[in-house]
Order: C-alpha cells, then sequence, then structure tokens
C-alpha cells in the first residue's frame, strides 16, 4: 500500500488481490458467481434477498408502507444476505441480480417470477404495482422522480467516496477525506434548501423519494453514518434533521428499518421477516435472550 504522495499508475492496471481495506475480501474486478447456492423462497409473493444497509432499508421500508396501507400483496420474505462472507455472489443470488448488490427481489405474483435489482428500480416498480407514494400528476411525478435519480446518484459520493476513505480505507488519505466531505457537504446543503421550502422532497406528500434518501441522508444527519456528525459539523443542517425526525416516528419506517438489519441493539435487529409477528417475536434480543 503506497500513500498518495508516492504513486504513479503503472501503463496497465493489475488487480493485487486483498489490497481494500475492510471488504478487499468480497471486491474483485470480475462479475458472475463464485459457487453454486440456491436462494431460499418463502411463502409470500414478495421475495427480498437483502441486508440492513442504506440501500435495503429503502425497499423494507417501502414494503412496511404499502403493508400499513392496507396492500395485501405486499406481504413479503425478507432473506438475509451477508455480503461480508459473499453471499451475493452465489448462482441463485446472482441470478436474480447480475451486479452482485444488495438488495434484489422476486415477484413471484404472476404466472411468472419477475426479477427487480437497484434499489431506486425496486421503488418505482412497487410504487407503480400499488399505486402509492409516486405521483401521478405530471409535475409532481416529475419532481418525485428528479429526487429519487438525485439520490442514486449522489449516494455513491457519500458512500462509497467519504464513507469509504473516511471509515474504511486502510490508511487516512487527506486528499481523498477532503474531496469528498466537501461534496457530502454540498449535498446536504442542496437537501436542506429544498427541505426549507417543502416538508418533503417533492412536495407536501411524501414518496418514494424520501424513502430513498432517508436511510442515508437522514442517518447522517442523526450521527447514525461512519461516526462522522461531528466531522461534517451535521447539525447545520436543521430542515434535513426535522425532515429525518418526521419520517423516524412512521411506524412503518421504523419497522422497515429494523428488518435485515445485523448491527445495534438486539431489539432493533429482525434478521429475517417472514411474517409481520415477526417483529413483536423474533427480534434478536428475542431470539437470543440478549437484553434490548
Amino acid at each position: 500500500m503506497t500513500n498518495s504522495t508516492d504513486y504513479t499508475p503503472p501503463a496497465v492496471w493489475t488487480w493485487k488481490q486483498g489490497n481494500g481495506g475492510r471488504f478487499a475480501n468480497i471486491n474483485r474486478p470480475v462479475a458472475g458467481p463464485t459457487h453454486e447456492k440456491e436462494l431460499p423462497v418463502g411463502r409470500h409473493p414478495l421475495q427480498l434477498y437483502s441486508l440492513g444497509t442504506p440501500n435495503g432499508v429503502k425497499v423494507t421500508v417501502m414494503l412496511e408502507e404499502l403493508l400499513a396501507l392496507g396492500h395485501a400483496g405486499a406481504e413479503y420474505d425478507a432473506w438475509l444476505i451477508p455480503i461480508g462472507e459473499g453471499a451475493q455472489f452465489g448462482s441463485g443470488f446472482v441470478a436474480v441480480n447480475p451486479n452482485s448488490k444488495i438488495p434484489a427481489l422476486l415477484d413471484r405474483s404472476g404466472p411468472k417470477p419477475i426479477r427487480v435489482f437497484e434499489s431506486g428500480a425496486i421503488l418505482v416498480y412497487l410504487a407503480e404495482k400499488f399505486g402509492a407514494f409516486l405521483p401521478t400528476e405530471t409535475g409532481q411525478r416529475a419532481e418525485c422522480l428528479s429526487w429519487l435519480f438525485w439520490q442514486m446518484g449522489s449516494a455513491p459520493f457519500l458512500g462509497g467516496g467519504f464513507g469509504h476513505f473516511y471509515a474504511y480505507a486502510p490508511v487516512k488519505i487527506e486528499y481523498a477525506i477532503d474531496r469528498y466531505a466537501m461534496e457530502v457537504k454540498r449535498q446536504l446543503d442542496v437537501l436542506d434548501r429544498r427541505l426549507a421550502e417543502s416538508p418533503y422532497l417533492a412536495g407536501d406528500d411524501y414518496t418514494i423519494a424520501d424513502i430513498a434518501v432517508w436511510p442515508w441522508y437522514g442517518a447522517l444527519v442523526k450521527g447514525q453514518l461512519y461516526e462522522a456528525g461531528e466531522f461534517l459539523q451535521v447539525h447545520e443542517y436543521r430542515h434535513v434533521i426535522a425532515w429525518a425526525d418526521r419520517i423516524a416516528v412512521r411506524p412503518a419506517a421504523r419497522r422497515g428499518r429494523m428488518v435485515n438489519r445485523t448491527f445495534g441493539q438486539p431489539s432493533s435487529q429482525l434478521h429475517e421477516r417472514h411474517d409481520a409477528s415477526d417483529f413483536d417475536t423474533n427480534t434478536q434480543d428475542k431470539m437470543t435472550g440478549a437484553a434490548g
């Protein structure tokens, strides 16, 4: 490993296996499965294969919100995909998502299963399937989708950029941290200015835009991401904080954040969700007898 002051890129890049910090064991420059592993299938129409990262939380919050509206067809099984162990490279998972990233959704409600991958695509698919959380009026729909795609384009700078170099990289590179910290603060300012005008990103109503942005930027301003709150001075973004708090008290959002979660208080972890009653009976504190 070299630092940023003495590295000159070679004429041809070659992969140095194991060079990559905390996630070196699961990063590689090729796609496709590494092993044969079929995915489990439960009894509900929707099969979700995921993990309780911000991208995974988007989908479980959406599903819980749909169920809260009374959409029985949104019942789902949420299967845990431990990406640290390379489960996303199993043949069954790759068949659902050739990009080997969580979340991945299989809709088995029709005559032929439909796969949907990429969290933003899943949100749009579910919104259109159930007619909820995506405005139908042309202008409002455009505003909602604009913010949804803003999140899809912006969050990699927060996660793979700032988060990686600030929290996970094996060496601290001042230039990289400064570059991505600047961009993340700019993004927070974009959100703060919008939320000074409107209670939710697309206007007066809560939509898939909010569901997509909240697990990333809501967690960030509440000090729940990368332990970077003080470093980024997140208290400055008071409109984002107020918006995050509005969403956090929604019962469906609180449930969705628990699903496929493997960290934090045991009472907040529901490793797999196969029935609504699991929130009462199968959280990790109840499964292990640990105090929550």
